[in-house]
């Protein structure tokens, strides 16, 4: 009974999100972090074993292992107010009570900017063929609750001058947070970062005339970003510069982002001739005029630390781009 209780207030507040709500809390928890709500022996079966597989999966293109977000179990009698703020809630409502398996998705239940998911199942065997079945869309909920998160923070800090540099070139930007800084400048390339003694967050920006047949094919776009980067990313050392590491094969996947199509690529990079190398990831689409192909490139260099959350952040601002309105 205190299982059904539980799960009907947890449905109630899910859709008393209404305009004139009182304002919310900040949520609390850290970057890459989802709580898990399940109870402990279901968490330590078949349930918290495909959650784990979902979730905490190895995160791509990273030198070392390490998984795509952090897990916090929590049991439902134990998820009280403490609990309810955390950014990203994964709720399983597993009970024979449950009429027909269901995923409700919700934003700002009780904090903000949270992203709550609720799974519905009558026992666990069906909550695991429900979480298989919606696997894309819940990860794609989570990972665009994180980049929400980071652009709403560059917004905030925004240093609009880079902006200016990169929308004077290619006739739109992207939102830079304090800390970066113009590092190159040309007719046809833009080099943006926020480099520390052992992190480096970089944006690279270029274009190419567009041929309209083998613009997006992945031997032209690897081509392209290797041409790139050995004239313009040069190493520490004479005779080095950055290039495409062969050993990862490159991952190409089309995908859409507020009406803009763009093909992206992920890939690990490497100095020519030295033992620097990083995870990198890139958008490339065509101009309004379709004449130009831009690509738009985050990568990072982070031999100290974990890396899945700096590669997050600077994924994060590519998703910002937006074209120059018109006066």
């Amino acid at each position: 009974m205190k299982k059904i209780i539980l799960a009907l207030t947890l449905a109630a507040a899910l859709t008393a999100c209404k305009t004139g709500a009182p304002l919310l809390p900040n949520v609390s928890g850290k970057a890459g972090e989802v709580l898990v709500v399940m109870e402990k022996s279901q968490w330590e079966d078949s349930l918290g074993a495909a959650t784990r597989d979902l979730l905490a999966s190895e995160c791509p293109y990273l030198a070392l292992s390490e998984p795509l977000y952090t897990l916090v179990n929590v049991t439902p009698s134990a998820f009280g107010d403490i609990f309810k703020v955390h950014r990203n809630i994964v709720y399983f409502n597993v009970n024979a009570a449950v009429d027909s398996a269901s995923v409700f998705y919700r934003h700002n239940v009780w904090a903000q900017p949270q992203c709550v998911i609720q799974l519905n199942a009558k026992d666990a065997e069906e909550a695991v063929r429900l979480m298989d079945g919606n696997s894309a869309n819940i990860l794609s909920a989570i990972e665009q609750a994180e980049r929400d998160r980071v652009v709403a923070n560059c917004i905030r800090y925004e240093e609009k001058s880079l902006g200016e540099e990169v929308s004077e070139i290619f006739g739109g930007t992207m939102h830079f947070p304090m800390g970066y800084k113009l590092r190159k400048k040309t007719a046809d390339f833009i080099w943006i970062a926020d480099d520390k003694q052992y992190t480096m967050q970089d944006i690279l920006i270029y274009s190419r005339s567009a041929d309209g047949r083998t613009d997006f094919e992945p031997e032209t776009i690897i081509r392209r970003r290797n041409e790139m980067a050995r004239n313009n990313i040069p190493g520490m050392y004479e005779n080095t510069w950055m290039t495409t590491a062969e050993f990862f094969t490159p991952q190409f996947e089309n995908l859409g982002y507020k009406g803009r199509r763009f093909v992206q690529t992920r890939g690990y990079w490497e100095v020519e001739n030295d033992y620097m190398g990083g995870p990198f990831v890139s958008h490339s689409f065509y101009s309004p005029d379709g004449r130009s192909v831009i690509t738009a490139e985050a990568f990072i260099y982070s031999p100290k630390y974990d890396k899945r959350q700096y590669l997050r952040q600077v994924e994060s601002i590519l998703y910002s781009w937006e074209w120059k309105k018109e006066e």
